[in-house]
């Protein structure tokens, strides 16, 4: 939905008409575009074991973007896995199976059975089927008056089978509360489903929900289900007040009730935005349930046991395998400062061998810290968004995970005994390692950067404890001879950048030099630079690492160079220097980015007439303040769903918390109010890129999703429409069904299509 003039109604169509040569150009980029749209990824993977000691099993859940359908499209691609003394090789299937409607997959501990979840749409019920070697074995389907759809969002999302392969535990919608209608008889306070009496349901009273992708979403609630006999019950004594997920079981002791342990988020009477922010106070829960066997129910009420009271934060959990440990990750730095993310920590619990709860105290351990600023690229601390459901090697205390460490994802290790970190990707190796699965000691994940298509690397450790890679073939790393030509013409590497004013009062952590990565064809004509586009990642506090991406590869395929810049306040370099950021966001992340383009110019890798500036929500943020901060600087800029003014977006947004924060610093999180005072609209308004809005030349172009509640669709409207009222070239577009990451098939595609033209009309 093009709007080019300030009163377009963004709601409706408008009809884009091409000239030739504006249409001939479009056929190219589209068909350039498409090349790197449709290549597959990898999503998941799992192994089994197998009847002989020098093979097993692999499965892998695949991806691809379907643009007709407007949905991604998923297949399960397994794989036979031959081990030797020093090599490996994968007998892969002849063909990926597609897997049509399905929400969810999780193997049994054993591999003998699996877990199918299928969501429906509207007011369907979700279907739960369970698989063997031979076909289906069993399939429910839970009608809406038990719960609604189940959590598979990776973040409520807590789908455990039981030991004995019995019971599945599972976070599902609570089911909807009754309303009373109104017939033409009046109103009746009793749910009717009567159609023929012409009657309609009230609404209700209007309830909280989660924020951005949780929109009409219910209360995430604790379901089991009996996999025999298919009878499922919500697990009792959880508090209303309580939102859960992540739900795992802890280990049975003979003639003892199973437990549950789960991360519950407490919500209150306001539930602020959840996704991306984990600076949601949470803690881990333990709940008893009754014996499905017996069919007993519980006469006494149902304890909740809180086990990680002395911390502000805990998820993630996991239990050692021998059943005396339980591990969890806490994001206690982002909740007790108030930053949406941050360094995290590693902690565990002694779990009772006896399994009794009653009463207990448990005394958490920290096993790894949070590291304030690494020296000389040292370990700089935890960033890991997830577990592996079994992250243990066999000596039982060993964790394999990924992490961030500084602008590249890497494997580690963690002994759990002493809490000892050790990098298992190689030490020379630049480009982003992601962990898909262990199989026995051994380790599949995946190896990409910005030039290197994803390809599937097998870890190996040595007798010396040493860590072998070897790169597997498969399926899954073939790309056509275009985009094979182009990756193999681009080169990358990683800048350090100085800072430009390491003032006294700033942090030890928060003078040292910031990252950039630099991506650029092997290929030069004389002296002169190619265009440059900056990339400016969201947040502020996430970060762009060396991984592959389609839209940067694509961008950089049209002749661009890139600069990715992971300003201060990024993910990946210690603590101090990312809460260096809060109170000083759009100066601080502004001169660093300003910083890095002048770093590359005095290297000689930048043609100063030519840069361009892509950036989505706080790289929005950067990418309008910049246009008008340094107005001569930039040829042409990209805004996909920016936060152009902290003010509008009290009240608005899902997380006005997040507006307090970055504006005030520390002392934001306790300032925070529904009812902002006019200072600080003041305040947030000053540190907008609206506040520089007269010095603005720049032609930008705005990419908005109309369902965002993160940045909601007001935020760039209002900017487009002042610049356009200043006689700027503006061009918005404003995709209908969109939330605030614009990732539908169709939209992405689209939004990088006119990023493509956009750039090539202002920069070549």
């Amino acid at each position: 939905l093009a709007m080019d003039d300030v009163g377009v109604n963004p709601t409706k169509e408008k009809l884009s008409v091409f000239d030739d040569d504006a249409t001939e150009k479009h056929a190219s980029l589209s068909e350039s575009l498409l090349e790197f749209s449709e290549l597959p990824s990898i999503d998941k993977a799992w192994t089994f074991e197998s009847k002989t000691e020098d093979s097993s099993r692999s499965m892998f859940v695949i991806s691809q973007p379907n643009l007709l359908s407007n949905k991604r499209k998923q297949a399960l691609l397994t794989s036979h896995i031959l081990k030797h003394s020093d090599s490996v090789s994968f007998e892969w299937a002849p063909f990926p199976v597609q897997i049509t409607g399905v929400s969810s997959v999780v193997p049994s501990p054993s591999g003998s059975r699996l877990l199918i979840i299928r969501n429906a749409e509207a007011d369907s019920p979700t279907h739960i089927e369970i698989w063997n070697e031979a076909g289906i074995e069993k399939e429910f389907a839970i009608p809406l008056s038990i719960h609604g759809s189940i959590f598979t969002d990776g973040w409520f999302e807590g789908i455990s089978w039981n030991s004995d392969e019995t019971i599945i535990a599972y976070v599902a919608e609570e089911p909807d509360q009754a309303k009373p209608t109104i017939t033409r008889f009046g109103y009746k306070k009793e749910c009717s489903d009567d159609k023929d009496l012409g009657n309609w349901k009230c609404q209700g009273e209007w309830e909280e929900d989660w924020g951005e992708t949780y929109s009409g979403k219910r209360q995430p609630s604790l379901f089991v289900i009996d996999i025999c006999s298919g009878k499922v019950s919500a697990v009792e004594g959880i508090t209303k007040d309580l939102s859960v997920g992540q739900v795992v079981w802890a280990p049975s002791v003979e003639g003892k009730q199973q437990h549950l342990v789960f991360v519950g988020w407490p919500s209150g009477a306001r539930k602020l935005g959840i996704k991306y922010c984990y600076n949601r106070h949470c803690a881990l829960y333990s709940v008893e349930i009754p014996s499905f066997a017996t069919n007993e129910t519980v006469a006494e009420k149902v304890e909740l046991k809180n086990l990680t009271q002395s911390i502000s934060s805990a998820m993630f959990p996991r239990f050692s395998p021998d059943g005396k440990s339980l591990i969890f990750l806490s994001a206690k730095c982002s909740v007790d400062s108030g930053a949406h993310s941050a360094t995290e920590s590693l902690h565990k619990i002694e779990w009772p061998s006896d399994g009794k709860l009653d009463n207990k105290s448990f005394k958490i351990i920290d096993l790894v810290d949070v590291v304030l600023h690494p020296v000389n690229d040292s370990f700089p601390g935890l960033y890991s968004s997830k577990f592996l459901v079994k992250p243990w090697l066999s000596d039982g205390h060993t964790m394999i995970l990924s992490s961030t460490w500084g602008s590249t994802e890497t494997i580690i290790s963690v002994n759990t005994l002493s809490g000892q970190v050790s990098r298992i990707t190689p030490p020379s190796s630049s480009s982003s390692w992601l962990l898909l699965a262990l199989d026995g000691d051994n380790i599949i994940s995946v190896s990409s950067s910005p030039v290197d298509f994803p390809s599937i690397k097998y870890g190996i450790i040595s007798s010396e404890r040493k860590w072998n890679w070897i790169d597997v073939a498969s399926p899954t790393s073939k790309c056509s001879e275009k985009v094979l030509s182009v990756l193999s013409s681009l080169d990358y590497t990683v800048l350090k950048v100085p800072i430009k004013h390491a003032f006294d009062c700033l942090s030890e952590g928060a003078k040292l030099p910031f990252e950039a990565i630099y991506v650029s064809s092997k290929l030069k004509i004389g002296n002169s630079c190619a265009p440059l586009i900056v990339i400016i990642h969201g947040g502020p506090h996430s970060v762009a690492v060396t991984s592959f991406s389609k839209s940067s590869a694509f961008l950089a395929s049209l002749g661009y160079n890139l600069l990715i810049v992971n300003y201060r306040g990024s993910l990946g370099f210690g603590e101090e220097a990312l809460q260096s950021l809060p109170g000083n966001v759009g100066s601080q992340d502004v001169e660093d980015v300003l910083s890095a383009v002048d770093f590359a110019i005095g290297e000689g890798l930048v043609d100063p007439s030519k840069i361009a500036l892509l950036g989505g929500s706080h790289g929005g943020f950067l990418t309008t303040h910049l246009i008008g901060q340094a107005p001569d600087k930039f040829a042409a800029a990209a805004a996909r769903n920016p936060v152009c003014n902290m003010s509008l977006m009290l009240g608005t947004s899902d997380i006005p918390d997040w507006c307090f924060f970055e504006a005030y610093g520390r002392n934001g999180k306790e300032m925070f109010t529904e009812a902002p005072s006019a200072d600080h609209i003041s305040l947030l308004h000053s540190k907008s890129p609206i506040a520089h809005i007269s010095k603005v030349k720049t032609p930008t172009l705005f990419l908005l999703g109309a369902q965002d509640l993160r940045v909601p669709v007001s935020n760039g409207l209002q900017y487009a429409r002042a610049l356009k009222e200043r006689g700027v070239e503006t061009k918005v577009i404003v995709f209908p069904k969109d939330v605030h990451g614009i990732d539908r098939p169709q939209s992405d595609f689209e939004s990088f299509l006119n990023i493509g033209m956009w750039f090539n009309k202002h920069c070549k």
